[in-house]
């Protein structure tokens, strides 16, 4: 049985072990490099200060990992979010993700959050489909922005309504917040 979790600090190591494949071996992450651990710790704490970071657990197991951010750093920009996945490549295609997800939008519901947005390759199919399924629509198309492993790859962003967008929204309430105030 999956269970979804806050992730702690000390879950760091195997979320790098997660993320490694995705790094070294797709164009899924654009990064280059896999961040040291010092680093990807660094990014947990920075996330969590205002944005939730879940774990999937198969028992002990962290199997699955998923986080929003900010879709751009500006006041106006608050209501949205980028989200973030990452599934043991051992485990895709067992609903974990979509666990992920659903957790995922609830607390962004309760932060008062309206707009979930992806960034995904275009050649990543298996994502945009996932997407499609959990209820996000294609919005923009960027070519050949993105250069890894001696390849110009084509951006699309997807996004999900969570919410109306009312005239006047409530403020956006911090991850960290809501953690205070749960039972």
């Amino acid at each position: 049985m999956i269970v979804i979790e806050t992730v702690k600090l000390t879950d760091a190591a195997r979320l790098l072990e997660i993320y490694r494949p995705y790094v070294e071996k797709t164009a899924i992450s654009f990064e280059y490099k896999v961040p040291t651990l010092l680093e990807f710790e660094q990014r947990i704490k920075t996330t969590v200060a205002k944005y939730p970071y879940l774990v999937a657990k198969d028992g002990n197991q962290i199997v699955g990992y998923a986080y929003t951010s900010a879709f751009k750093q500006r006041a106006a920009y608050d209501w949205a979010v980028e989200t973030s996945i990452y599934v043991d490549v051992n485990y895709c295609g067992q609903g974990i993700g979509s666990a992920l997800y659903r957790e995922l939008e609830k607390i962004t519901k309760k932060q008062n959050i309206i707009n979930m947005n992806a960034c995904i390759s275009s050649d990543n199919q298996d994502s945009i489909s996932f997407h499609k399924k959990n209820g996000y629509r294609q919005v923009a198309y960027f070519s050949k922005c993105g250069y890894k492993f001696n390849k110009w790859h084509d951006m699309i962003w997807m996004e999900k309504f969570v919410g109306k967008h009312p005239d006047y929204p409530k403020p956006v309430i911090s991850y960290c917040k809501l953690l205070e105030t749960k039972d």
